[in-house]
């Protein structure tokens, strides 16, 4: 990222040499193209809305494989891969889903050598500052889960900055875990409750299921309905692993970087075609 002089002095540009070079905002989306967009990526999709999971989850796998595989260092592979979410956030956001969670950094990253970390924080930064003004024209609400302790202030600054800006926001929720692992999470929880239990605000008697849940980092987040993970791995990775009980999975083959919306709608085509349970036995069968 280059530096920028506090002493440099900018020459006012006219709208219109602005608007070429590209430093105006981008106009915001009217209605009646937010709904032609809609229409277009339902027909793409083929599928009815009430057929399509409300919330998927992703593991964004294989930047570094992706790199590698080309001759490149690993920084280079991420940054392709955040390329691949701005597509994989627009098409949710037109197919109207409620939420989009992108494992994006877990805790366990944080051994990764320091080089590599480093750029990682620095590339998130960039991100939510490109980023804003395309979820303000998508309608994009943003959150963080995962714990905040340990990331870098720079982050911490657009993380915050990101999420006030968009919290009117009525379409898709993009949930990125940053700093998240699920085990700790669990464990995060817990200790809330047991603190609440110990100064006599909450009966052990009357902890349930949702209780738990309305202690996760995902609280007020509906459970993911699908799990989609790229590079072909079938491991979850210590992701959601209260969330997604029920989750469907689906793994895609290709690496992060080239995963696209039609990738994503091939997922979605997989999950509609599956007959989800719950445990119990479907209406119809023999029992």
């Amino acid at each position: 990222m280059t530096s920028r002089s506090t002493h440099s002095v900018s020459t006012p540009q006219s709208p219109a040499s602005a608007a070429a070079t590209g430093t105006l905002p981008p106009e915001p989306t009217s209605a009646q193209t937010r709904a032609r967009q809609t229409a277009e990526a339902f027909a793409k999709l083929g599928l009815p809305k009430e057929t399509l999971p409300r919330h998927i989850a992703v593991i964004m796998d294989g930047n570094g494989r992706w790199a590698q595989k080309r001759g490149k260092a690993r920084v280079f592979g991420h940054r392709e891969g955040a390329k691949a979410v701005r597509a994989i956030v627009t098409e949710c956001a037109r197919l109207e889903m409620d939420v989009l969670t992108l494992y994006s950094f877990s805790m366990e990253n944080w051994k990764r050598p320091a080089e590599e970390v480093e750029f990682l924080m620095g590339l998130y930064v960039e991100y939510l500052i490109a980023e804003r003004a395309e979820m303000m024209e998508n309608n994009v609400r943003f959150v963080q889960v995962g714990r905040r302790e340990g990331l870098p202030q720079s982050v911490l600054k657009e993380l915050d900055l990101t999420i006030e800006t968009t919290r009117s926001n009525t379409g898709l929720t993009l949930a990125l875990a940053l700093n998240y692992g699920s085990r700790t999470e669990i464990t995060d929880a817990v200790r809330s409750i047991a603190q609440k239990a110990k100064d006599g605000r909450l009966d052990p008697q009357d902890i349930t299921q949702q209780t738990v849940t309305d202690h996760l980092y995902t609280a007020g987040l509906p459970d993911p309905d699908l799990m989609i993970r790229t590079a072909g791995e079938m491991r979850v990775s210590n992701y959601l692993l209260w969330q997604i009980s029920y989750a469907e999975l689906y793994v895609a083959d290709v690496c992060w970087p080239d995963f696209t919306a039609e990738h994503l709608r091939q997922a979605m085509r997989a999950y509609a075609g599956r007959q989800r349970k719950y445990g119990a036995v479907p209406d119809g069968a023999k029992r």
